[in-house]
């Protein structure tokens, strides 16, 4: 496995989570936990590639459809929520962050801010990975694309727009890459990962 410090870009990111880890939401009331993986591949000095995926359209999903990004609820047989990011990501699109990867630290911790969402408290993981980057999408993936953070940060990625979701219309903050229209809790992940690394 490479180093992180040997690409500039993954040094910045890795000094930025050191100097400025996570924030942890309070524990109150009933809730689950679940983890995310920013899975990013180093390109060029000052830019990284991203993984996005599209959920698959299931009745059971409260986020099927959307654009998201790997990941799933805490299983009682992972030690930790780092460990369910990496067990997810391995699960819903085949890449191994153990072997060919690695996490390099934690973003603030989100709740979603609908009443008509299930109470949960998601960690995001800023990974990085160096394997092949072919995907093999799990049954909970749709589609899975890599996609340069400069585009997913340039200022005309971002948009105001209406989404459908759940048969509610939501006036949100997006960005739009292609026909990915990413909002909702992904929206605001990226925009606290951007604020962090910029």
């Amino acid at each position: 496995m490479e180093d992180a410090g040997a690409h500039p870009f993954v040094a910045r990111v890795a000094r930025a989570l050191t100097a400025r880890p996570g924030v942890r939401a309070s524990r109150d009331g009933t809730f689950r936990e679940a983890a995310v993986a920013l899975v990013l591949r180093p390109l060029a000095i000052d830019d990284a590639e991203l993984l996005l995926i599209r959920r698959a359209e299931r009745a059971d999903d409260p986020w099927s459809g959307q654009i998201a990004l790997p990941g799933g609820g805490f299983d009682p047989d992972d030690a930790t929520l780092d460990v369910t990011a990496v067990r997810e990501t391995r699960e819903e699109v085949g890449l191994d962050l153990v072997a060919q990867g690695q996490v390099l630290g934690a973003l603030d911790d989100l709740r979603p801010r609908s009443p008509h969402l299930p109470s949960i408290i998601v960690r995001p993981f800023v990974t990085i990975y160096h394997g092949d980057p072919t995907i093999t999408a799990s049954e909970e993936v749709a589609e899975a694309r890599w996609i340069p953070l400069s585009a997913l940060w340039h200022p005309e990625a971002r948009a105001r727009t209406t989404v459908r979701a759940r048969g509610f219309a939501f006036e949100v903050e997006a960005v739009r890459h292609g026909d990915f229209t990413i909002w909702g809790m992904t929206e605001r992940i990226l925009a606290g990962f951007e604020a962090l690394v910029r």
